[in-house]
């Protein structure tokens, strides 16, 4: 179906708390529930399209909370979208950068819901609006991080035995070092010879405290260590990369293309942890990937714990970049939750997660889940399907 005109009639934002199947504590914050903020773009053609923004631990992760980036939305983003054609992707993105400043994951959010409308008004799925997908799967790893031994070892065989995750990330930084080092030690010695090991600090260590816990987690097979010092320390991370043979991620370090510049210029890691709502969008994640690899960085498919809508946009964008990803991805948030608010959620298996070849995102709406999870506790506006529709 061909739809000569289609303008944005409305745009909706939800907060939805959903609980997680258990704690994941990170350095700073221990998650019990995640809260998504999620998108539905309208559009007088009777087309609805998904987004969704989601951070970590309210404010401990960046300067989003759930709660500002949907007063964004509401406030600020949302009439100037009203009445644009969200088709043309990168006008209506231009037109809220002139007038919104930072605010990325909000920015992320709705690129995602006007990538999706227009997937579903071509028939394409959302990898093909990006150059094609180059893959049909990708690995996902799993995050270990209930912070006990045993449950961790526990969870890793367990997704080996059902062949979900062969690869971990153990999340470090809340305890003493020591403490972290004997932690990793034990998983690495029992799954030895058939997973791989990743260690994320979430910028907890200062420089000394890091060669220390480096030196000592390469030791015992650690294959990637993430973001061991705060953001600001470039410097520092440069000297940690130069040091140790053991691969370095940059994850809150990098979220633009001159953050990227910066550290393939300087060889400030050897790994790039990608995230849509950091960089702003599936287009601005494209050129994080591109100024990476010119920059001699490898990529790494990373998370912010999302449900499946953002999961879903996350491997569309990252599926469509060269295969650059030694390490896979993390995508693994809708298994980390309870439930959602999709009627069906990703397909895991064989260690990775499969791309949707279905129009837009390949993803819809459960409206019982989402009125059962929404914050306001309120049901959304009709559904698309009985507004009106436009020419064709």
């Amino acid at each position: 179906m061909k739809y000569a005109v289609m303008k944005i009639i409305s745009l909706e934002s939800i907060l939805v708390d959903l609980p997680t199947i258990r704690a994941h504590k990170l350095a700073r914050q221990t998650v019990m529930q995640q809260t998504l903020v999620v998108l539905r773009l309208r559009t007088d053609a009777g087309l609805e399209g998904l987004g969704e923004a989601t951070t970590i631990g309210g404010l401990s992760y960046g300067e989003e909370s759930p709660e500002i980036i949907k007063s964004a939305l509401d406030t600020y983003i949302s009439p100037i979208v009203i009445g644009m054609d969200p088709r043309n992707v990168n006008a209506v993105m231009a037109e809220i950068e002139r007038h919104v400043v930072g605010n990325r994951l909000a920015k992320s959010g709705l690129e995602t819901a006007l990538h999706d409308v227009s997937g579903k008004a071509l028939g394409v799925p959302v990898h093909q609006l990006l150059g094609g997908r180059q893959t049909a799967a990708m690995e996902c790893i799993w995050g270990l991080a209930s912070g006990d031994t045993a449950k961790d070892i526990e969870e890793a065989e367990r997704v080996l035995s059902q062949k979900l995750h062969r690869g971990f990330k153990i999340k470090v930084g809340s305890k003493a070092v020591e403490n972290d080092i004997e932690h990793v030690s034990k998983i690495a010695k029992a799954i030895a010879g058939r997973g791989t090991l990743r260690i994320d600090a979430n910028q907890a260590w200062d420089e000394l405290t890091a060669t220390r816990a480096i030196a000592a987690l390469e030791a015992v097979g650690v294959s990637l260590i993430e973001q061991p010092l705060p953001k600001a320390n470039h410097e520092g991370m440069v000297r940690l990369a130069s040091r140790f043979d053991v691969a370095i991620m940059a994850d809150e370090a990098v979220a633009t293309p001159q953050d990227a510049f910066m550290f393939g210029k300087h060889h400030g890691a050897d790994v790039v942890a990608l995230k849509i709502a950091k960089a702003g969008g599936l287009l601005p994640t494209k050129s994080v990937a591109a100024i990476s690899q010119a920059g001699g960085l490898a990529l790494y498919g990373g998370t912010m714990l999302e449900g499946t809508i953002g999961t879903i946009a996350s491997l569309h964008a990252f599926a469509s970049l060269p295969q650059n990803f030694p390490f896979g991805t993390e995508l693994f948030g809708p298994l980390l939750l309870k439930d959602d608010i999709v009627q069906q959620r990703p397909n895991y298996s064989n260690f990775a997660i499969a791309v949707p070849d279905r129009p837009g995102l390949g993803v819809d709406i459960d409206e019982e889940k989402l009125a059962h999870y929404r914050r306001d506790k309120t049901r959304s506006l009709k559904p698309v399907a009985a507004l009106k529709q436009g020419s064709a």
